[in-house]
């Protein structure tokens, strides 16, 4: 007598629905996930990362004026805007790894201004290598995440943003060595540029 394995034939739209939702949520995690780290690191790894070019708005005619202003909007840009820009940057990163990481705040921040200020380095230096080094952090920590859910702790995570506010003093800190670092290759690079063109 043959049998007959009945569960091939027991399709049910009910269980269809339970079993490929969280799929679809994960599809869509993943995908909205990736699009947003990869318009990130892009957007970290460029050497030139700003395309504002507001001396276009220098309408100063005089010789001495006219540097003058081309200055003040040179640090208008890289003293005012680019720290908003590394905030942002390093603000990302640390959320990434508060979700995931067992490791106290301080850690976390000293960790995420580490991977924002190296990788604005590295980015004079070879921007293929700055956009590698911006998304292995967070590629990484989606890969923990898909190998092991139970490793993210909403309770924990809460806890640890909460105590942000406690070491403030440091992102401060951070964020100046990083406007000073940013503007000491923007040295380096235009005296490069000025010898290389001789």
């Amino acid at each position: 007598m043959i049998t007959t394995n009945p569960s091939i034939y027991n399709f049910s739209l009910i269980e269809a629905y339970n079993s490929l939702l969280p799929l679809i949520f994960y599809i869509l995690g993943i995908t909205i996930y990736s699009i947003f780290i990869f318009r990130f690191y892009k957007f970290l790894a460029k050497r030139d990362i700003f395309e504002l070019n507001l001396t276009q708005y220098n309408y100063v005619k005089h010789a001495l004026l006219n540097k003058l202003a081309t200055i003040f909007l040179y640090v208008l840009e890289y003293l005012f805007l680019f720290p908003l820009f590394i905030f942002f940057w390093f603000l990302i990163l640390t959320i990434l790894l508060v979700l995931l990481s067992k490791s106290e705040v301080s850690i976390i921040l000293l960790i995420s201004m580490g991977i924002v200020g190296a990788t604005r380095i590295v980015s004079y230096y070879n921007e293929d290598l700055s956009r590698d080094l911006a998304k292995m952090v967070p590629f990484a920590l989606l890969g923990i995440f898909i190998l092991d859910i139970s490793y993210f702790s909403l309770s924990n995570s809460l806890q640890k943003i909460a105590s942000i506010p406690f070491v403030w003093d440091k992102v401060i800190y951070y964020l100046v060595l990083m406007i000073l670092i940013e503007f000491l290759l923007r040295i380096v690079s235009l005296i490069s540029s000025i010898f290389s063109d001789e």
